[in-house]
């Protein structure tokens, strides 16, 4: 437990100092760059990334690894051995900066691509002021957004090269090297090069903005896509589309019509027009290229734009030869496959002219045992799933379909699926359900509520992508989240995001650790005449019952009982027993002691076997929180998951001496804090010799 500990102490440091915002990067991997190009500009030497080192384990483990053709030939140089005058960008970052080298990631390179246009959004990424000459050290550092964090990524200049040219990511321009550098950069983050073989440029977008994306077929566009499209640029998202291709022959083919297949645009702006009278929805339209525009109808001398009224014409600026261009609606639904909307969190928007989303973001796990529960169709398992509940209760200033409700965005992202590539280990199939909630804030919902109700909502599908994605309206009120992976008993971390056009709060649904332990007034006079001949008959001639003799007592107690499922009291149990109940400090129970412990133990048995449902005289580790919280304890999902650790079995299931030996740990941590917390404020501080003593205890 104590390395949870340490990371829990770790989390709420960062989240006091800000650690990780879009303001204040996190160093990955604790690398600062200032410390270290100071270092390197006092020595005289060259930055060498040790934890990125130049050599075959960063460039890939199969198709990339040691033994590979691929990677015969392979020499790590730094620019100045490339080129006599190296740059780090040259007349500014564009589109030809990005050419694709010996590696599948195309995907990223659209994402890199998408940066060039936003000037903000690449000094975010790429900070400025980098260069060769000026305090050039052999290091450069990159912002990247890593699932719910901003990362400040150093990058020693040593780049990976063949026959003298750079083997991945180039630019056009042969002394320029900023593009090459940030997918050094990204591939660090991602353990190595091959790591970044395959994906979606959606995967790229939020890598470099944090924000959340959505993907829209546009075969199958929802109704009322255009009102979205125009209040998400309202919003500040960033939009692209494209056209798909059917094979690798038609990658950025042009059609009759001056439309460039397989190639990523953007869309800036929606504007209505009027056409005889009559409303015609256009959208402004850019190709990267700067040039290659769309020749059809609304473009630049299409002969629509002589019907619209001269004040409008001038309003949209509808004629200029720099790859922009307006295309109507219904053509756009026609010509182009799918819509991305990258949907940017409040901190990335730098431009006070835009609305911008509520946003709320967690962390949270899957771990066999506890919270691995799977989709309903488990439903022994289900419900021990992680939960976060959201509370809508403004309803859309304008709604897009016309009808009230609440529109909000939930993302579920599991993470580090291209680190363990390299591991074998796939993308676990995540999804979520959303379920109506009444009742009181901060209890972690079970069977009896779950599984009597129908979700009011749910993601579109279960899928092994890194993100699921989508976009809910709901009347204003309380609602659970429960994200998943399909499977039960499928470990995982994952961050939940929910992005909201009106103000909601939302949190994990997790009530305060907290204990209700009822200690009973017992006097000798209240203690039954049978009850104490056995005692003295059991504790022997001093009247009193060490943890020695306990163990044996309970062990011969619970053996003679088929009902439940034991391996015999440990002697650390029957210790933390006697130290619980020992009023008089002998470190022995007593006559009254031990009825206390009597009284618990009937108790605790009660409970286990309300619990043991298929009366296998255990209790399933899923069952564990409501166990305890039948025994009066509150917890919450961190500590669920530590005790399930720690008591449980390699099956899951927890025998009656190791559900009594967690509840009286239980009672007894909780005791010794509340006699530290003297004044009741939830924390306590300890010196040195109180700390040891605790642990040792």
């Amino acid at each position: 437990m104590s390395s949870v500990a340490e990371q829990l102490a770790q989390r709420n440091a960062r989240l006091d100092e800000g650690v990780g915002t879009a303001a204040n990067a996190s160093p990955f991997l604790q690398q600062d760059f200032q410390r270290l190009r100071t270092a390197g500009l006092d020595s005289g030497t060259l930055f060498c990334d040790a934890s990125f080192p130049a050599d075959w384990n960063s460039l890939g483990y199969n198709q990339l690894g040691r033994y590979s053709s691929k990677t015969r030939g392979v020499e790590w140089k730094r620019p100045a051995e490339l080129c006599s005058n190296p740059q780090f960008i040259v007349g500014g970052a564009k589109r030809t900066d990005i050419c694709q080298g010996a590696l599948g990631d195309c995907w990223l390179l659209a994402a890199i691509a998408s940066l060039t246009l936003d000037k903000d959004l690449l000094n975010r990424v790429v900070p400025p002021g980098q260069s060769f000459q000026d305090g050039y050290a052999g290091i450069f550092h990159f912002q990247l957004w890593q699932y719910g964090e901003w990362v400040d990524v150093v990058v020693d200049d040593r780049l990976p090269t063949r026959d003298g040219k750079l083997l991945f990511v180039h630019s056009a321009e042969s002394s320029e090297f900023w593009s090459a550098l940030l997918e050094k950069a990204y591939a660090k983050v991602n353990s190595s090069y091959e790591a970044l073989s395959g994906g979606s440029a959606i995967e790229g977008f939020e890598d470099f903005t944090g924000g959340i994306a959505e993907s829209y077929n546009l075969n199958t566009a929802p109704p009322h896509l255009f009102k979205i499209m125009k209040k998400a640029l309202r919003l500040g998202s960033l939009l692209g589309c494209s056209i798909d291709i059917t094979s690798t022959y038609e990658t950025e083919a042009i059609t009759n019509q001056k439309l460039v297949k397989g190639h990523a645009y953007s869309i800036t702006a929606t504007e209505e027009v009027h056409l005889f009278g009559s409303p015609v929805q256009l959208l402004r339209i850019r190709n990267p290229w700067g040039q290659v525009e769309w020749t059809g109808p609304w473009s630049d001398d299409s002969k629509e734009w002589e019907k619209v009224q001269p004040d409008e014409k001038m309003k949209l600026d509808h004629s200029a030869e720099d790859g922009e261009f307006w295309m109507s609606y219904s053509d756009f639904l026609g010509h182009f496959s799918r819509l991305e909307i990258c949907n940017l969190t409040p901190d990335t928007l730098t431009s006070n002219t835009v609305g911008k989303w509520s946003y709320s973001q967690f962390e949270g796990a899957w771990r066999v045992g506890s919270t691995a529960g799977g989709c309903r169709n488990h439903p022994a398992t289900f419900c021990s799933n992680p939960q976060f509940v959201i509370r809508l209760e403004d309803i859309d200033d304008d709604p897009n379909d016309g009808e009230d409700g609440c529109t909000f965005l939930v993302g579920l992202m599991q993470k580090d699926g291209r680190r363990e590539r390299r591991f074998g280990r796939d993308l676990n199939t995540i999804g979520f359900a959303i379920y109506q909630y009444k009742g009181v804030n901060k209890v972690h919902l079970g069977p009896d509520v779950l599984l009597r109700q129908m979700a009011v909502a749910r993601s579109s599908t279960f899928i092994n992508l890194r993100e699921v994605c989508d976009r809910f309206k709901l009347p204003p009120g309380e609602y659970v989240i429960i994200p998943s992976t399909f499977e039960a008993h499928r470990k995982g971390s994952f961050i939940l995001r929910v992005f909201s056009e009106r103000q909601a709060a939302a949190s994990p649904m997790e009530q305060d650790v907290s204990a209700d332990i009822q200690q009973p007034e017992v006097g000798e006079n209240d203690v039954d005449p049978h009850f104490k001949r056995l005692f003295t008959q059991i504790a022997g001639n001093d009247s009193e019952i060490s943890a020695f003799e306990l163990q044996q007592i309970l062990n011969r107690v619970v053996s003679q009982r088929a009902d439940v499922k034991t391996d015999g009291f440990g002697l650390q149990t029957c210790r933390h027993i006697v130290s619980l109940l020992d009023r008089d400090g002998t470190a022995k129970l007593g006559l009254v002691e031990f009825h206390i412990l009597w009284t618990k133990i009937q108790k605790y048995l009660d409970i286990f076997k309300s619990r043991d449902l298929d009366g296998s005289g255990t209790i399933s580790s899923h069952e564990a929180r409501a166990a305890l919280a039948d025994a009066g304890f509150r917890l919450d999902t961190v500590v669920v998951q530590e005790l399930v650790s720690r008591y449980a079995d390699a099956q899951f299931a927890i025998d009656f001496d190791g559900f009594v030996g967690c509840l009286v740990r239980l009672e007894m941590l909780f005791k010794i804090f509340r006699t530290l917390d003297r004044n009741n404020q939830g924390k306590i501080q300890l010196d040195l010799q109180q700390w040891v003593c605790l642990a040792i205890n």
